[in-house]
């Protein structure tokens, strides 16, 4: 069976969609590409007050995203596998929720202005969890800035995801509900998604796994 070059996990915040990509860089040895937030010097603000920080807080994803996309396309596609925590097509996706009118004008001439040119995944896993889930796990993790998300706009994130993925046809998609399962800390929840994925080929697929019971 041939093998996957270029996976793609994704979902909101919380979820655990990094973790997830670190374990899978792991299992197929391959290189990692990971959504650096914590570099962004607007993140602090953004969740303190949105409205007033969105726009340069979107720039600055959208200039980092297009290095990596950049960095990618120059590298050899055939050397390994790629595993990111971030899909180039959502991307438009947050500044919808995050944007003015005029914002959002000023947002799509800049991406117009970079040509971005973001390569095909062979898969793309999309992590889902409701709102109460996600607001555990951003406060068992301790990062400081997320403590400050407001649960309006995790609903409205939750619910643009929905969106988004209800009409995504452009790769393979598996949609797994990871409310019940810890990719982290348990092995076996994780073996039996690398199991889901490493046989996923083409189409849309849910997962619903069941927690394991020790």
């Amino acid at each position: 069976m041939e093998q996957q070059e270029f996976i793609v996990i994704e979902g909101p915040i919380g979820v655990g969609k990094t973790s997830l990509a670190r374990r899978l860089a792991e299992s197929f040895n391959g290189e990692l590409l990971l959504e650096d937030a914590g570099s962004n010097p607007f993140m602090q603000r953004f969740y303190e007050n949105p409205r007033s920080s969105a726009l340069p807080t979107q720039l600055f994803f959208l200039f980092q995203r297009a290095q990596q996309m950049g960095n990618l396309n120059q590298g050899d596609m055939f050397s390994s596998v790629r595993i990111a925590d971030f899909l180039m097509d959502k991307d438009r996706l947050f500044a919808e929720l995050t944007l003015d009118q005029h914002e959002m004008g000023l947002y799509d001439q800049v991406a117009a202005t970079l040509g971005i040119e973001s390569p095909l995944p062979d898969l793309v896993v999309y992590l889902q969890a409701p709102v109460d889930v996600l607001r555990q796990r951003i406060s068992h993790r301790g990062i400081s800035h997320e403590q400050q998300v407001k649960s309006r706009y995790l609903s409205d994130l939750v619910e643009c995801y929905a969106r988004f993925f209800h009409d995504y046809q452009q790769a393979p998609l598996l949609i797994v509900n990871a409310a019940e399962i810890d990719l982290v800390n348990s092995d076996e929840d994780y073996e039996m998604l690398l199991d889901r994925i490493r046989t996923h080929r083409k189409g849309r697929q849910y997962f619903n796994p069941m927690p394991m019971i020790t």
